[in-house]
């Protein structure tokens, strides 16, 4: 092969990942989580008995999020998703749980219920992704995801 033709193989090489690069830092939650730890949701009603099946199924499994769907465990695999990122408040985290958890109780205060699962500040990302399944992709930060499934929330990390 001549060596004008590695060049050729290789500008082209680096224009696709230079594309590739580009599209994830336009859709910066495009890539592969792992969900690396699980607690009771704080809206969880204490005096039932937690569902914990899922948490076998989910812990350790890596969730990757492409522009055509949602690849990993079964519960929260999705095709054809319809991606939007908003800015949420506390209230209305986890589909407006820790705002109902004030109407119900109003000593609960929603930024130290979501402060209590790792997040600050006084708004968040969260990536709604018009699944069937309904979940709510939270971002605690760039690297931290968390996710509300079965009175549970699920954290997890890019990897």
């Amino acid at each position: 092969m001549s060596v004008h033709r590695w060049r050729n193989l290789a500008a082209a090489g680096a224009a696709t990942l230079l594309a590739v690069c580009a599209a994830h830092a336009a859709d910066p939650y495009l890539g592969n989580w792992k969900i690396i730890s699980v607690k009771l949701a704080p809206w969880a009603d204490k005096a039932r008995r937690p569902d914990t099946s899922d948490r076998k199924e989910l812990l350790g499994k890596t969730v990757t999020l492409t522009a055509r769907g949602i690849v990993g465990p079964p519960v929260l695999a999705c095709k054809g998703p319809h991606y939007k990122l908003s800015d949420f408040s506390a209230d209305k985290l986890f589909q407006g749980a820790f705002g109902e958890m004030r109407q119900k109780d109003e000593a609960v205060d929603p930024a130290k219920v979501a402060a209590s699962l790792g997040f600050q500040g006084e708004s968040w990302q969260v990536l709604e992704t018009g699944c069937a399944n309904e979940i709510d992709w939270h971002f605690v930060n760039d690297t931290t995801v968390v996710i509300g499934f079965n009175d549970n929330v699920y954290v997890l990390k890019k990897q």
